[in-house]
């Protein structure tokens, strides 16, 4: 369970945007971003047929200023590319954000979240929640999944993550200055879904796993963005997949089922002619079960672009 956060960082856009709707302070801002200065070369696939290329680019949601990331071959996919696709389109509206996925988030069986504690469990929470600057009583009326959500999000702004860094909104902003159209495999409001339909079993033991390991976020993500960016998806696949064994119904769920229904989605956009950059989190492309070896039961081939 404590390694949980690791494959949200790398499977599930929504870690990026979680702070935006709190009812609380809004969260440090992050310091201006510098000029690009470690090289990162994270890994790429391209998928072809005649007269159709889609390349496959995985991601992490949240980075810190500083990766040069998006250039050299990256960069040239993306510029021949006609079209961006992502797990979802993220929402410039925060209203619209909010408007999602409050109704989810909110609580209405009458449960506190409180009531859901032990009262050690709940001790830690609320010194978690103190301790990021946030009442203790924030999310009282909220089910688990939500703010087991912002701890996993707010602790990295102090430490100089800023998910204005993350690949999605960097991809997003040269895809609309470049007019290329932008599509995503799942909606807002079904990427929240996957959280909100999560037994309370599973969504206490999320937020109980994210407070007892909050002070271990940080370097925990460093790790996981040094395997991203020196492009080793198999060192990514030991740190975000096979961490989720012993919770094989997240896993299913956030991972194994999302891949196949977007490998099905590839499949289709294959029969029609150009060229695609789809860019999902980094542990779909990693491991037992990813995009690639769903793809190959379809009678695609992903090959890794060297670079």
């Amino acid at each position: 369970m404590k390694k949980w956060f690791h494959t949200l960082a790398a499977t599930c856009a929504i870690l990026a945007i979680a702070p935006a709707v709190q009812a609380a302070e809004p969260a440090p801002q992050a310091a201006p971003a510098p000029a690009a200065t470690v090289d990162a070369d994270p890994a790429l696939w391209v998928v072809k047929d005649d007269d159709t290329t889609i390349y496959l680019f995985g991601s992490v949601h949240v980075l810190k200023p500083g990766l040069s990331w998006f250039d050299e071959a990256v960069k040239d996919a993306f510029d021949k590319s006609d079209q961006l696709m992502l797990e979802l389109v993220m929402p410039e509206d925060q209203a619209a954000v909010a408007k999602t996925m409050m109704p989810l988030a909110m609580d209405t069986t009458g449960k506190t979240l409180p009531s859901r504690l032990s009262a050690d469990e709940l001790k830690a929470y609320q010194a978690a929640m103190t301790g990021i600057g946030l009442p203790a009583n924030a999310f009282d009326n909220f089910e688990p999944w939500f703010p087991a959500m912002t701890l996993s999000v707010l602790p990295l702004t102090k430490l100089g993550y800023d998910p204005e860094q993350g690949a999605e909104k960097q991809l997003t902003a040269a895809a609309k200055a470049a007019g290329k159209p932008i599509a995503g495999f799942e909606t807002l409001e079904e990427q929240l879904g996957f959280f909100d339909a999560l037994p309370e079993a599973s969504q206490v033991a999320f937020l109980n796993a994210v407070v007892r390991d909050i002070d271990t976020l940080g370097p925990m993500l460093d790790k996981m963005v040094g395997q991203w960016a020196k492009g080793d998806p198999a060192a990514l696949a030991q740190t975000m997949n096979e961490s989720m064994e012993a919770t094989p119904e997240l896993a299913k769920t956030l991972l194994w089922d999302r891949n196949q229904r977007w490998a099905d989605t590839i499949k289709a956009r294959m029969a029609q002619p150009g060229t695609v950059f789809v860019a999902v989190g980094a542990g779909h492309l990693a491991g037992d079960k990813s995009v690639q070896q769903y793809l190959k039961a379809r009678g695609l081939t992903a090959k890794r672009v060297k670079y």
